[in-house]
């Protein structure tokens, strides 16, 4: 500061007076601080930029961690206190910038003495050991994800609300575990096959394995209105099962039995306990319903028994899980050559292993099993989905859908075909005003049996529903929400960063916010690209690089089919630098990507990759093409006029007419889908 003058110095000093006169708005950032002060937003970051070395929002921070370690030397304050005072609305962020700011966490401030130095936004780095882990999680990502699709045509009786705990095992083996699971996830699918009825999933439930809580407090988490519990216990040849169903509010015992059956009913025994949940709280069961319940899988106990071994390491959504369940699901099927739901496993396991890798070694036999599962089975759920299954590993999307939606109707409660089917239009066949209608109607069916985790992630797709078709202050508000639910879902953290970017174009607020995001987990490829990615767009092409080069890394390192749509972006970045080989190589896999893209977005993709090569006919003619679309994500309209891998025709004004036919489009349709969703009584 010693170098500024004197007018220079009076400018920074009338900044720190004003930020400190609202330093407990978490809502105060840029785009107040240039309206308190009277200038332009561009011409305010361009002088804080130059005066100050860092970003405006950036400024604002060491502001408010400045006065927040001044508080906390005080010792009057607790570290939530004062994280308020100064505008932090979550307290673990605080912790985390403060930490990144002075080396140790608020609570240590009393026993430190240190001067106060500006925050150095240094390269986060990439943990390579853990990346498996990141990819371990990405691999359950098809099952855990919330996006919803509304109930088929059924009118719910919100009072038929019902979570199956899970059951305990009381036998002294603690081996039989596996037989004491199966028999509740056969409560919990009998049950699910009920249109009458709101299941909660088991991956909700599941959490509640080895609760202290009791029924009311659960009950109150979940919102639903009744509940099964059961004990369990294998003794020689015979089965003892205790089951009661419990009314949430009264926390009052509707119904209890104890059952002693010898292990070659234990078929029977299941579908005696789900009709009797059923007859106690009046749901009708339809005869189809009841065809499918009392399906028995297997006449081979043995095969049964086999099976549910593998089930059990199927559960555990690993890879090594996955591969150690097909050996059993194959025992399975060497002794009952019948049995339809191992062989759909089966496939939906080597489906699973296959995930996210841009290799796919097992396309044939997902195929090879599905079809068996079907010819055995075809009214079974996951027959169907293992046929859809196969559809979308070798990128046949459109014929996956008709497996999905039959499944749906046989399962009407089914978590994981639901969100399958809703994953088609936001990844397979992008259709934003689809994508919004579901999502809305999804939120509709209530957060009943959902935790704060859960909820979150309904809050999180409905906000990307929201900023995808336009509507940007509802996003924001659904962000918030989700982000209130759960303050540490990374997700939600980054796509807020994005939406607070769509209002004010403020690039780098989102890099910090990118980047604070990063530094809460450096496995996560998803968020380590999004930093590459801002950074890209601010034009920051050798910092863009650094992130880069650690996601190239481990994408090409562990195989991975993510994010194809990115490469375009590296190859430019390569380019820029001199990386002339591997920018080649990223261009021409982007190229087959963009070539055979079934999407609307098609011809976007092949004009950006035109504009990269300067082919500027080509460029304009595929532009011209796409700016014919309506339906398209609002993301696009607010970007394509900054992506870097347009720069060669941007200035063009066939280019720039083509732009303002697109924006011209997307109003028209955003316009005509709000009309559409106030009618449908969606939205205000």
């Amino acid at each position: 500061m010693s170098e500024l003058t004197p007018k220079e110095q009076s400018f920074l000093s009338e900044l720190d007076e004003l930020i400190r006169k609202n330093i407990s708005n978490e809502q105060f950032g840029v785009a107040e601080l240039a309206s308190e002060i009277g200038m332009s937003r561009s011409n305010l970051l361009r002088k804080v930029k130059k005066l100050a070395q860092v970003s405006v929002s950036k400024y604002i921070s060491q502001i408010r961690l400045q006065d927040a370690y001044t508080l906390l030397k005080q010792d009057e304050l607790t570290v939530s206190e004062v994280s308020y005072q100064v505008g932090f609305a979550s307290t673990s962020y605080f912790i985390r910038c403060f930490r990144e700011q002075y080396g140790y966490p608020p609570g240590e401030v009393k026993n430190k003495v240190e001067e106060v130095q500006p925050l150095k936004q240094e390269k986060a780095p990439v943990n390579k050991r853990y990346l498996m882990v990141a990819l371990a999680l990405l691999i359950g990502t098809i099952a855990l994800l919330y996006i919803f699709i509304p109930r088929q045509n059924t009118v719910m009786d919100l009072d038929k609300t019902i979570a199956v705990l899970p059951f305990k095992n009381e036998s002294a083996d603690s081996s039989n575990i596996y037989i004491v699971n199966g028999m509740m996830e056969s409560v919990l699918s009998s049950l699910q096959k009920m249109k009458g009825l709101k299941v909660v999933s088991r991956t909700t439930v599941e959490q509640y394995r080895n609760t202290t809580k009791t029924i009311p407090e659960i009950a109150h988490e979940l919102n639903v209105s009744y509940f099964v519990e059961g004990s369990g216990q294998k003794v020689g040849n015979q089965i003892m099962l205790n089951v009661q169903l419990v009314q949430s509010n009264s926390d009052r015992q509707l119904w209890a039995k104890q059952y002693k059956r010898e292990v070659e009913d234990i078929f029977q025994l299941q579908i005696d306990v789900a009709k009797n949940i059923a007859n106690n709280i009046e749901v009708i069961i339809t005869p189809e319903e009841q065809k499918r319940i009392e399906k028995v899988p297997t006449q081979n106990l043995e095969a049964y028994d086999t099976f549910l071994k593998g089930l059990e390491l199927f559960r555990q959504e690993t890879g090594e899980g996955l591969e150690e369940s097909i050996v059993y699901f194959k025992k399975a099927i060497e002794l009952d050559e019948n049995f339809a739901r191992a062989y759909a496993d089966i496939a939906i396991a080597y489906y699973y292993l296959d995930a996210f890798f841009a290799e796919k070694k097992h396309s044939a036999k997902i195929n090879y099993y599905a079809d068996k599962a079907l010819l055995l089975d075809a009214h079974l759920g996951q027959s169907l989905q293992a046929k859809a299954y196969y559809y979308i590993n070798i990128g046949e999307y459109a014929e996956a859908i008709p497996f999905l939606e039959k499944a749906l109707e046989y399962n009407p409660n089914s978590v994981l075909i639901i969100n399958t089917l809703s994953d088609f239009y936001t990844t397979f066949i992008p259709n934003a005003g689809k994508y919004l209608e579901y999502a809305l109607k999804g939120i509709q069916l209530d957060l009943a049996a959902q935790d704060s985790s859960s909820a979150s992630y309904v809050h999180l797709h409905l906000s990307n529903a929201f900023m995808q078709t336009g509507f940007v202050e509802e996003a924001e508000q659904y962000i918030n929400s989700s982000l209130a639910f759960n303050p540490d879902n990374l997700y939600s953290q980054y796509v807020k960063a994005y939406i607070l970017l769509g209002k004010d174009k403020n690039y780098a607020r989102t890099k910090d916010l990118l980047f604070s995001t990063l530094l809460k987990d450096t496995t996560r490829l998803d968020i380590l690209q999004e930093v590459a990615k801002v950074n890209y767009l601010m034009r920051n092409y050798s910092e863009a690089y650094v992130y880069y080069k650690d996601f190239l890394w481990a994408k090409e390192t562990y195989k991975l089919r993510i994010f194809p749509s990115e490469d375009i972006k590296m190859a430019l970045v390569c380019k820029e630098l001199g990386y002339t080989q591997k920018a080649d190589s990223l261009s021409q896999a982007y190229f087959q990507y963009a070539s055979n893209d079934e999407s609307i977005y098609k011809n976007l993709s092949l004009s950006a990759y035109y504009s990269y090569q300067n082919n500027t006919e080509k460029a304009i003619e595929h532009l011209g093409l796409f700016a014919q679309q309506t339906d398209i994500q609002y993301w696009i309209v607010l970007f394509l006029r900054e992506e870097p891998a347009f720069d060669n025709i941007i200035d063009m004004p066939a280019c720039q007419a083509l732009i303002s036919q697109i924006e011209d489009n997307f109003n028209k349709y955003h316009e005509n889908l709000k009309s559409t969703l106030q009618s449908q009584g969606l939205i205000e």
